[in-house]
């Protein structure tokens, strides 16, 4: 009996022993432990003895996900039916990142106006506000000849039935400013409760947009996957022009609510179809050869020129695919283009291959 207990005893101890090694040989101990004994001061007996501070943990903003890190084939996810030459495929990787689930909203965006209005009147002044960062609710009219869009002036705005969908009629330069003031928003809040700041929110970058999209899908030729815009039961999978013109066939004729149909692998809403929105980076058709490989984005601010991805409840199908890339300029407004946020993550850095060593 001895020799069975002494002998099961060894086993676990073996077992325990190879858990440990291998958990040291991935890292897992030292990322968790650190080196022991007491913290360290930052200099101590005239050495560096500086770690990681304490008290910082970035939590995911209130409506965002985290887009892990990664690499894919950017570009044409099928064929270039306008023969355009200016999505040619190559690899890229890109950085952990949070991103808004789903598009700014109507009512999200008018807390920023209203606050605008109440606090920066004396900067800014109403006239600039009203001009550049309102949203031009006659773009229901403007962009569509001879059509009744007077309804869509009066009420997609303002109206409580249309809060939770999509903000339109604001221009880049309007996007990149509500990105700001929410960054200032979170900031002073955090200075209040003595904590670090997190990263600020801005427009994600084209790369980033379209990892986003493809929602962890290598050769995504929508968000949903490959290689129809309806399911099994004939339900269509997105908010756009269908059916030579059947606008209604999805089940919205204009835009839809910003969390319609379903999410794609990454908890993100509507990134094909529903509005357009607005990137970061300048348009350029050689982008492929100008941009780098690493987290790549064309900063140029001589170009007016801005890509926009995603198509909308008004474009065919063509231009709801991943690669498919459009431009519109930074001061125009339209009935079609909206966007979201994102937030660099610098809390987890690691790739996928990093967290397996």
């Amino acid at each position: 009996m001895n020799v069975k207990v002494f002998y099961r005893n060894g086993v676990k101890s073996l077992l325990l022993v190879a858990a440990l090694m291998l958990m040291q040989s991935c890292g897992f101990i030292k990322s968790k432990f650190g080196k022991g004994g007491k913290e360290e001061s930052g200099i101590s007996n005239g050495e560096i003895t500086a770690t990681a501070r304490k008290g910082f943990k970035q939590t995911t903003p209130a409506g965002m996900v985290v887009i892990p890190s990664g690499s894919f084939i950017m570009g044409q996810a099928d064929e270039d039916i306008a023969a355009s030459m200016s999505n040619m495929n190559r690899r890229v990787t890109i950085s952990s990142f949070y991103m808004d689930d789903t598009e700014i909203t109507n009512n999200e965006y008018r807390q920023f106006v209203n606050a605008l209005l109440v606090d920066s009147v004396s900067v800014l002044g109403e006239e600039e506000i009203m001009s550049k960062y309102y949203p031009d609710t006659t773009v229901w009219k403007k962009d569509f000849a001879y059509s009744n869009g007077d309804p869509m002036v009066e009420y997609y705005y303002q109206h409580p039935g249309f809060d939770t969908y999509p903000v339109v009629g604001v221009s880049w330069q309007g996007a990149q400013y509500f990105a700001k003031w929410r960054t200032n928003l979170l900031h002073d809040f955090q200075n209040t409760e003595g904590q670090f700041h997190s990263t600020g929110f801005r427009l994600p970058s084209e790369a980033e947009w379209e990892w986003a999209a493809r929602g962890g899908r290598a050769v995504a030729k929508y968000p949903w996957g490959n290689p129809y815009t309806m399911n099994a039961k004939g339900c269509f999978l997105a908010n756009f022009k269908p059916q030579r013109g059947n606008y209604d066939a999805d089940g919205y004729p204009y835009t839809g609510p910003a969390n319609a149909y379903n999410p794609n692998d990454f908890g993100l809403y509507n990134m094909a179809g529903n509005v357009a929105e607005w990137t970061l980076d300048a348009y350029t058709d050689n982008a492929t050869a100008i941009v780098w490989d690493m987290n790549p984005r064309n900063d140029d601010p001589n170009e007016p020129r801005k890509v926009i991805k995603g198509g909308s409840w008004k474009d065919i199908a063509y231009y709801l695919q991943t690669g498919t890339r459009s431009f519109e300029y930074e001061t125009e407004r339209r009935a079609y283009i909206g966007f979201r946020c994102v937030m660099d993550n610098v809390n987890d850095r690691g790739g996928a291959s990093a967290r397996r060593r």
